[in-house]
């Protein structure tokens, strides 16, 4: 098996397209070709993260953050960075990172914390845009359920909980060929007139080049007529967050108390109690004050997450409660999320969950 095969599938979950334009994913040290020996998992890849790999043998480490992330200049050892790559590239590791891939993914970061808290109901806090691309075909009349079938199965059609979603129009097309053209049907050098179907199918853009594939292999004509536009159309199935809702409201205290437990925290910082029953609940791993307004929009009661400011909190103006769990308590279950999803297509090979606490906050 080599680093590939890995990779394949984590992006399966969290696909690379999947990232904010800010970020830095995929694999950032390493080849794919590499055969591996074993994966060890972490929230942060530190110099003791790669000497964990070192004594137990893996020489692929899939770390949620990204080890490089500003880029680069020098390798001389003179950050932490550094070392780290340096370390890696001599005992031959590769590194390998999701970070908002998987912040973006309908079973990620913010589906673990919600799993944690037990909230059901769940639906995507910020779908994200930039997603879904139309595609627009003309096929022969008679051809068109099986081009539409081809792009069904490549993964076109796709709609929330919806598929085989297309939209048909039956008209003429026509067309002349050259001298080098080979018509399947009419002459070269005439003027051809086709009863046609025109497809338009919505789909992720990450399953673009299978699905133009697909279209290439089944469609009769020699040259294909297709047009993909990308849309500004919001993706429910994919974006940051998420909100829920609790199987037994609560009060402000019991709930503040009974997150600090189930997220395993030294420490909440939170908003004036405002005496509101807590039912509704916004989630976001690591830092979400970005997010604020929209848990107050979607009717969230609380709204969990990290790296709030100090003024931030004067923005849940009496209408929500704020709570910050700490940017790595709010990411630390990323890592089992990682390795119970490895596990189930690699279950004969070392998935190892790293024992190093990647922590760099302390409390009294």
């Amino acid at each position: 098996m080599i680093i590939k095969d890995i990779t394949d599938y984590i992006e399966e979950l969290a696909p690379l397209n999947y990232a904010e334009k800010f970020d830095n994913v995929g694999l950032l040290v390493g080849d794919y070709n590499t055969t591996v020996t074993g994966v060890l998992v972490t929230l942060d890849t530190l110099e003791k993260t790669v000497d964990e790999a070192i004594t137990k043998h893996c020489n692929l480490i899939v770390s949620f953050h990204p080890i490089i992330f500003d880029g680069i200049k020098k390798l001389n050892g003179n950050s932490y960075v550094e070392r780290v790559v340096m370390k890696a590239i001599k005992n031959e590791i590769a590194i390998y990172a999701t970070h908002t891939a998987l912040d973006n993914s309908k079973k990620g970061v913010s589906a673990k914390i919600s799993e944690v808290l037990g909230l059901k109901n769940k639906q995507i806090l910020l779908p994200k845009k930039g997603i879904l691309k139309k595609l627009t075909t003309f096929v022969p009349l008679q051809d068109a359920e099986k081009i539409r079938k081809s792009l069904f199965k490549a993964g076109a059609g796709n709609i929330g909980n919806y598929d085989h979603c297309s939209f048909n129009v039956n008209g003429e097309g026509t067309y002349r060929g050259n001298q080098s053209s080979n018509p399947r049907v009419g002459k070269k050098g005439e003027k051809h007139t086709e009863k046609e179907t025109q497809i338009s199918v919505i789909f992720e853009s990450k399953n673009e080049t299978k699905i133009l594939a697909s279209l290439h292999e089944n469609h009769p004509y020699e040259e294909v007529s297709y047009d993909i536009v990308s849309t500004e159309n919001s993706y429910q199935n994919i974006g940051m967050g998420m909100i829920g809702d609790l199987p037994t409201e609560m009060a402000e205290k019991e709930f503040l108390l009974f997150l600090k437990k189930r997220m395993k925290t030294a420490c909440i910082r939170h908003s004036n109690l405002i005496n509101k029953k807590i039912k509704k609940v916004a989630v976001l791993g690591g830092s979400g004050s970005f997010a604020i307004p929209n848990a107050i929009k979607a009717g969230a009661d609380a709204y969990v997450s990290a790296d709030f400011k100090y003024h931030e909190f004067f923005k849940a103006e009496n209408k929500i409660i704020l709570a910050d769990i700490g940017h790595y308590e709010s990411e630390q279950f990323t890592k089992n999320l990682l390795v119970d999803y490895l596990t189930k297509k690699f279950s004969n090979f070392a998935i190892i969950l790293s024992e190093e606490s990647t922590n760099p906050i302390y409390y009294i």
